[in-house]
């Protein structure tokens, strides 16, 4: 099984520019809680906890995060049972307002991810591994607790494999049109 710094690191290298990085802020969590929306339908009620396809698959998602790092498994298990909760809640409105969310958020995210990968002139990292999808919000988390200073270890590791985050010059086709 891969690591922690294998996954990041393999992810990092279509991540190196930090507009890119900075859409993944947005656009990630907003693409991973319209998931979350779209799969709170159908909804089974166990006592008071709806069990739903969103539970199903933030489980499974929380266990590969915790199999690869504690400390970020805990981070990701607690932003996703955040985005369950709000999640049910969206799921409990109107058709209408469910999918309009799950949907619009959707579309949104994607929209600001391709701008980022536009900065980067690479494609997203999960053309070439789906993996990459599981990834993209482990690897936003790790980049803020990269900004708060926190495990700078594994910041360390990344950059020894990928290099450290810079700007990108401009595309030889866009530097040539102007």
């Amino acid at each position: 099984m891969k690591t922690l710094i294998d996954h990041l690191s393999q992810y990092a290298d279509y991540h190196r520019d930090p507009r890119n990085i900075h859409t993944h802020f947005v656009g990630v969590p907003m693409i991973m809680f319209a998931v979350v929306v779209l799969l709170s339908r159908p909804a089974w009620m166990a006592g008071q906890l709806p069990l739903t396809p969103a539970l199903l698959a933030a489980l499974a998602a929380s266990i590969f995060y915790f199999r690869l790092d504690t400390r970020f498994g805990l981070a990701m298990a607690t932003l996703l049972a955040a985005m369950l909760a709000a999640g049910h809640w969206v799921a409990l409105q109107s058709t209408v307002a469910w999918l309009a969310t799950g949907i619009g958020l959707f579309v949104v995210g994607w929209v600001i991810q391709f701008v980022g990968h536009y900065y980067e002139g690479r494609k997203p990292a999960f053309v070439d591994d789906l993996v990459g999808l599981i990834v993209g919000p482990l690897f936003v988390v790790a980049e803020w607790a990269f900004a708060l200073g926190l495990r700078k270890e594994v910041q360390a590791a990344i950059e020894r494999r990928s290099g450290p985050v810079r700007l990108r010059p401009p595309h030889p086709q866009r530097a040539s049109a102007n």
